[in-house]
């Protein structure tokens, strides 16, 4: 999940840790709807595959792997979140390949929306889920009957891994500096997803257009994006980043109306004002002190990671 010269320690209290999260949505959102024409000629899996490799070009770029604070009680978690970030993209552009964008993103939402829910010490919090997830309903119209199941199945299965990459993301976020923690999460996630991402890519058509489209969709997501949930997390609760979440669906409308042309109807775009509510105010009093000791195993030196 979510990234050398060391950003002030004054700074990370000036930008309020929601908009880093909202950023990284709409970064999401643009990437995905930019990817369904990479998915026409490479497939969803070879798309998602060939985003993270190149992903790990512009990490280690800008973020040498932070090897020196590895301990071998991180490995499990960075495992854990390298797979479900690999799984969560690709299942997500099948999901994509099949249904509307935002469709895609409102049924995916429901795997952080339960994360939040669980994770929350308060049951009022639970307010604010449950109205997103009306919020949900509307976006999917399930009363229409016209949505593809595989294409619903995809979607709950990138929901899954959704809810175990915000845990995971938080983790790991705590545990290292900057964004050094992803630069050694997405080769895991391009080495799990090589098995099914590689095959499409040989066996797709790889016009001239497809590499520098895959490249560019990689900066966005997972480099930019995926770095920014990274920055946010460390200064959320669960419960409040994963409801502000909410908005995400939200993002995943707008953009497949504005890239792919996808029309929401008047029963979405109330849902979008639902969603949009519950994410705001799951937001306040949302800041998270952390608490991670294992902040303490980096080495001495100064940080080098800039976002």
């Amino acid at each position: 999940m979510s990234r050398r010269q060391a950003v002030p320690a004054a700074a990370p209290s000036t930008v309020p840790p929601w908009t880093m999260a909202v950023a990284a949505m709409l970064a999401v959102q643009i990437s995905n709807a930019l990817s369904v024409p990479v998915i026409a000629q490479v497939g969803p899996a070879g798309t998602a595959w060939l985003r993270m490799s190149f992903g790990i070009v512009f990490l280690w770029l800008i973020a040498r792997p932070a090897l020196r604070s590895l301990r071998l009680r991180h490995l499990p978690a960075l495992l854990v979140l390298g797979i479900v970030t690999g799984f969560m993209t690709t299942f997500f552009l099948a999901a994509v390949a099949r249904i509307p964008l935002g469709t895609a993103v409102a049924i995916e939402f429901l795997g952080p929306l339960t994360v939040a829910g669980l994770m929350s010490p308060r049951r009022r919090a639970l307010i604010w889920p449950g109205l997103a997830l009306l919020g949900v309903v509307l976006l999917t119209e399930p009363w229409q009957g016209t949505i593809d199941l595989s294409g619903v199945g995809f979607a709950l299965a990138a929901g899954t891994c959704w809810g175990l990459y915000n845990v995971f993301t938080q983790y790991i976020g705590d545990r290292f500096a900057g964004i050094s923690g992803l630069s050694l999460t997405i080769p895991i996630a391009a080495l799990a997803t090589l098995p099914v991402g590689l095959p499409q890519v040989i066996g797709g058509e790889l016009t001239r257009w497809v590499l520098p489209a895959a490249a560019g969709i990689a900066l966005i997501t997972p480099v930019i994006a995926f770095g920014l949930e990274v920055l946010a997390l460390r200064r959320m609760t669960h419960t409040a980043f994963g409801t502000l979440l909410s908005i995400e669906p939200a993002f995943g409308v707008l953009m497949g109306l504005l890239i792919l042309a996808q029309r929401p109807t008047v029963m979405q775009l109330v849902g979008i004002g639902l969603v949009i509510i519950a994410g705001v105010a799951a937001q306040r009093g949302g800041r998270r002190v952390s608490d991670a000791p294992a902040l303490t195993d980096r080495p001495p030196s100064p940080p080098r990671e800039v976002l």
